[in-house]
């Protein structure tokens, strides 16, 4: 079965497209009732700051975390990842005021948005192929919906992988590295680590290390792209 999705840049909630996501869905709405349990929607700028228009910076994640973004419905919050990111984002000016894992703490984002790969909640936080295929329409719907965005930041290898792809750029031509810069259609896309708590535990990603990527996309946005 296929589903038209035409412009839109977020799935409903009730998404048929994924039986193994919807299953797992459905499995923690009656588990957890009291989660967001749906596609987690990309977050943007208020728009006292601009809104949309304002985007000069898109991160893109892999999905959603069981008892992160699913629990709170907010991308990267009510874990360690959004931790890790939303004190960056402050870091570099990207966001204001205070994170408190809660989406209703006083943090606002400022020039820059934040979405997902993959927009449910994937068992073990691994979609599939299949998965990560579906979804990546929402994903290209939500670049074309952000007419001035300068930088991509893809946290991953299979943000990074599904971004080229959105983009109509040969994965191989663009390899997977931490800190790398590749030029991908009107876009400088700037590739890191996933900032989950496995890799900052393990010191494959360090603190320093993910604030070079986002010096880096300062920079660039600073100086106009």
């Amino acid at each position: 079965m296929t589903f038209n999705i035409s412009n839109e840049t977020e799935p409903g909630r009730d998404c048929p497209i994924c039986p193994r996501l919807v299953e797992f869905r459905e499995h923690h709405r009656e588990k957890n009732a009291d989660f967001f349990n749906a596609p987690v929607p990309s977050w943007f700028p208020d728009a006292q700051k601009g809104g949309k228009s304002a985007v000069k910076l898109l991160i893109i994640g892999l999905a959603p975390g069981l008892r992160g973004a699913n629990r709170t419905g907010r991308p990267f919050t009510g874990d360690w990842a959004g931790d890790l990111l939303y004190a960056t984002l402050c870091e570099f000016g990207f966001a204001q005021g205070r994170y408190a894992a809660d989406p209703d703490d006083t943090l606002k984002l400022v020039d820059c948005a934040i979405t997902n790969a993959v927009r449910c909640v994937p068992p073990q936080n691994k979609p599939v192929g299949e998965e990560i295929n579906a979804c990546r329409p929402y994903l290209m719907n939500t670049l074309d919906a952000l007419e001035n965005v300068k930088v991509l930041i893809t946290l991953g290898k299979i943000s990074h992988d599904s971004t080229a792809r959105s983009l109509g750029v040969r994965v191989a031509s663009v390899p997977f590295a931490h800190n790398r810069e590749h030029e991908m259609d009107r876009y400088t896309v700037l590739s890191s680590y996933h900032c989950s708590r496995y890799n900052t535990n393990t010191g494959r990603l360090t603190e320093a290390m993910f604030h070079d990527v986002f010096r880096t996309a300062r920079e660039i946005v600073n100086r106009g792209g």
